[in-house]
């Protein structure tokens, strides 16, 4: 019996999935799963408890769930930590990284990755970080540690920092390649590609389909209007930069200097994208809980296994050890030769028995680790900035940020940093 705790476990949605997808695998499916949240959301985590109930009941699986506030207990002598946590528990703390930028002319769609409000996002998480990798190293250190939360490679960067093997995990790669097989008519299991960079930012220098380079089939589907509205931001990037980016358009076009810097190319490229992500957090808040009850009432579920790495990841390590490919975020230690040492990159990992094991990938195409370059950098003064305290660090990472220094002076970046760690001053004790 292997214990797995999930960390911010009242995300109902990803838990179940992620846990549906654990069981699945014979060698996991006694398996010990213990969620963990905060009081705040406890609703969602005895919701998460029930339908693991209901799947271990279903599938016949001699695993057991449990859910508490207790982390500490959760991580004693866990084989497994996933954490999936959102420090912000209302909109309006992650509105203020918006609105603010926006009034100097940054204006973005998420903000959660990078940039200013990525950064601040990511400041904001650290006391809540930090209070679980000490407990990890404390408890568990031997745990193979799983991260979702974003910003992806800020996060994973600060917990490496204080000594956490943490392996950080995105959607982006598998769901992209998915795409683009759908869009040249492929058959996802003829796919087989390269791709590496940074998270959100990583390419596809190879992408074939029964071992023939599918590029020239890829830029032929771009041509199509249908396509070319849906991904517009990407499409324009294959055609200036030659390959394609893993993150969605409407995403990658708030981490470079291309496409939000004035109206009419936000209008071109990006339509009514600004605040993308509050209207799409304020309108799941709206339903979550008729659709969190709809499902606990179904009287069947579905135990099909999912495509989401970390269950695959889980049952090569620690289960039957059947070695699976995936794409993580881990420091650069000269996996790709012409990004920063000690960057956090994403990059092929192999898991197995043996553990994860990186694989070397080399240059990018020069044009692409221009950009990667100035992007890991900015993560990395940003994280150290942190760790430092030091305002003038952070105020540098933002200085640098693409799209941030498009459209901004050095005296109005100087202002939005102030006025953003004003607007944060009771979530940021360390720099008080």
């Amino acid at each position: 019996m292997k214990k797995i705790v999930i960390i911010g476990a009242g995300s109902f949605n990803f838990t179940r999935v992620i846990a549906r997808d654990i069981l699945s695998f014979p060698a996991l499916s006694d398996s010990k799963l213990v969620l963990v949240d905060i009081p705040e959301g406890e609703k969602y985590m005895v919701s998460s408890h029930k339908i693991i109930q209901k799947i271990i009941d279903q599938g016949g699986y001699a695993a057991t769930v449990e859910s508490t506030f207790d982390r500490r207990a959760a991580l004693e002598g866990a084989d497994c930590v996933i954490i999936t946590i959102r420090n912000d528990l209302t909109i309006a703390s992650w509105a203020k990284d918006l609105e603010i930028p926006k009034k100097y002319g940054v204006d973005v769609t998420v903000g959660d990755t990078r940039g200013p409000s990525g950064i601040f996002r990511f400041m904001r998480s650290v006391p809540a970080l930090k209070a679980i990798s000490e407990d990890i190293l404390a408890l568990c250190p031997g745990a193979l540690v799983l991260n979702y939360t974003n910003p992806m490679c800020m996060v994973t960067g600060y917990m490496r920092k204080l000594g956490v093997e943490v392996i950080g995990l995105c959607h982006s790669v598998q769901s992209t390649a998915a795409m683009l097989a759908r869009w040249i008519g492929a058959d996802r299991g003829d796919v087989t590609y390269k791709c590496f960079g940074v998270n959100h930012q990583a390419f596809y220098t190879e992408f074939k389909v029964n071992g023939e380079d599918a590029y020239p089939a890829i830029f032929k589907a771009a041509e199509d209007p249908k396509i070319y509205k849906e991904e517009a931001v990407r499409i324009e990037m294959m055609r200036g930069l030659g390959y394609f980016v893993t993150e969605s358009s409407n995403h990658n076009s708030e981490y470079c200097a291309w496409f939000r810097k004035r109206g009419d190319l936000i209008d071109r490229y990006a339509p009514g994208s600004y605040g993308y992500s509050i209207r799409v957090i304020t309108d799941r808040n709206n339903t979550r809980d008729a659709e969190m009850e709809r499902i606990l009432a179904l009287d069947t579920i579905s135990l099909a296994r999912g495509e989401e790495y970390a269950a695959y990841i889980i049952n090569a390590v620690l289960g039957d050890g059947t070695m699976f490919e995936f794409n993580g975020n881990v420091p650069n230690t000269g996996l790709i030769t012409n990004l920063p040492e000690g960057a956090i990159v994403e990059v092929p990992i192999i898991s197995s028995k043996m553990g994860l094991r990186p694989v070397y990938c080399g240059d990018l195409p020069r044009q692409i680790a221009a950009l990667n370059y100035t992007t890991a950098q900015c993560e990395s003064l940003a994280v150290e900035g942190l760790m430092a305290a030091d305002k003038e660090m952070i105020y540098h990472a933002i200085v640098n940020d693409p799209l941030t220094a498009a459209v901004c002076s050095f005296e109005e970046i100087r202002q939005m940093t102030e006025e953003l760690f004003e607007a944060n001053k009771d979530t940021l004790p360390m720099f008080q």
